[in-house]
């Protein structure tokens, strides 16, 4: 588990679970892209950060991993080929590009698997769905994630998603703004990295 005082490598500027899971990669389209999910324990951070996971169960899913790590390095393996697949997806959606049939392949096997793993509970009068001992599973990090995705893309909602208008960014996110016209995944950052960059070019052709 990371360190309380340790700054997080993960944001939540996606709006959406699985955008957020997509997003667990800087830089994508630039020169320095780094991978932010390089083992379990990674994986296990942003689970947790993100709400999936209680820290009660990290705990044991890392202990599960220190006794199997074999078992763990396939589970990332996975985490980040659904990753992929969920970042083609959502990608050419936003772009109006043809979906490829193999990542929804792949998303439609998570989907399933995560499905056999739910069951419909009752809290305070209330129906929700809920996933059985996620702590039990050293995947059960991805049961949300296929689920969220899975939703996302049946929802109405795909039609927000965009595509941050970085050119090394790529992050995705939804556009919750009242005139659907964000551009960045988050304007500190990106938008003003981008504004920057104008301003330099403005200045250039000044001299």
């Amino acid at each position: 588990m990371p360190h309380p005082n340790s700054k997080s490598p993960f944001e939540f500027t996606g709006g959406h679970l699985c955008l957020n899971f997509t997003n667990t990669v800087d830089n994508r389209k630039g020169d320095n892209r780094k991978e932010l999910l390089t083992s379990y324990a990674d994986l296990l951070q942003w689970s947790e950060e993100a709400g999936v996971l209680k820290a009660r169960a990290a705990v044991q899913l890392q202990k599960m991993a220190d006794e199997g790590p074999g078992q763990a390095k396939s589970v990332l393996r996975t985490a980040v080929q659904l990753r992929e697949a969920l970042y083609a997806l959502f990608s050419a959606a936003t772009q109006r590009r043809q979906i490829l049939g193999r990542s929804l392949s792949i998303l439609n096997a998570a989907a399933q698997h995560a499905v056999r793993q739910a069951r419909i509970a009752e809290r305070n009068h209330c129906f929700l769905w809920e996933f059985s001992s996620p702590e039990s599973s050293l995947d059960s990090i991805l049961w949300p994630v296929a689920r969220s995705a899975a939703d996302l893309l049946t929802s109405p909602e795909l039609a927000n998603v965009r595509q941050c208008a970085s050119t090394d960014c790529a992050w995705l996110f939804l556009d919750t703004t009242k005139n659907h016209r964000r551009r960045w995944c988050e304007m500190k950052t990106c938008g003003n990295r981008a504004k920057a960059r104008r301003y330099y070019q403005r200045q250039k052709r000044e001299l």
